[in-house]
């Protein structure tokens, strides 16, 4: 039986295939952003967020995290375990940048003396909101431990992540996650870790990430293959 499509997003298109458990993520040549209300088709982006966030949770898999990361299948697409999603985007920062310094008031590029994690609603009809815990209690997308388990996974990840990207010459400065629960009830990592969910700059402070797009900066392709290519290099070596 042919997979069939049983989700089309901003990213990535989602196929069921023979095990109910099991899903295949296909990542699409489009960047997207202000939920989509600007859409440009760019190609072999698809291939390089792909190859990027199947490497990166490789690697979370392998310092412990439990993520829906299966295997990568070929260039553009992976196998993933399926979940539900919760409603919930996790945004951890470790320095000034985005919504963040506008929302303050702040200049961008200053680091916070403890990394902060923010939680936003997923919801596109409400341009995905920013919410605090209660928030989320009363919209019963999470329990009070549950909350807690993800600040804290949150803040795991970061670790791993600031340490992975510094050996390759970037600075995380901040990124979103989400979440799932698997058929068993435990919370693992979803979605991507890519360009496209993490803020990255060079030692120079360029933007090595969806910043190039949103901003007008260049070619996002050029500087996810940077990205890839030192990645691997990392890979290849360990």
């Amino acid at each position: 039986m042919p997979n069939q499509k049983i989700y089309s997003g901003k990213a990535k298109d989602l196929y069921s295939t023979e095990d109910e458990n099991v899903i295949v993520a296909q990542y699409k040549d489009q960047a997207t952003m202000l939920n989509g209300a600007r859409k440009e088709e760019v190609l072999g982006k698809g291939k390089l967020n792909n190859q990027i966030s199947s490497l990166i949770f490789r690697q979370l898999n392998k310092a412990g995290i439990k993520t829906h990361f299966i295997k990568q299948l070929s260039e553009t697409e992976q196998s993933n375990v399926k979940l539900a999603i919760i409603p919930l985007e996790v945004v951890l920062r470790n320095v000034v940048a985005g919504s963040f310094a506008k929302r303050f008031g702040l200049e961008e590029g200053v680091k916070l003396s403890k990394p902060i994690v923010e939680f936003y609603y997923k919801n596109d009809d409400l341009d995905d909101p920013f919410i605090n815990d209660e928030h989320a209690l009363f919209l019963k997308v999470a329990s009070a431990e549950e909350l807690a388990f993800l600040k804290a996974q949150a803040r795991q990840i970061n670790i791993i992540l600031q340490d992975l990207f510094a050996r390759i010459g970037l600075t995380l400065i901040d990124f979103k996650l989400e979440f799932g629960r698997n058929q068993a009830g435990e919370i693992i990592l979803a979605d991507e870790v890519s360009p496209d969910t993490c803020r990255l700059w060079d030692t120079d402070g360029n933007h090595m990430d969806k910043d190039v797009f949103r901003r007008n900066l260049g070619s996002i392709t050029d500087v996810y293959q940077v990205v890839l290519e030192k990645l691997q290099g990392l890979e290849e070596n360990e």
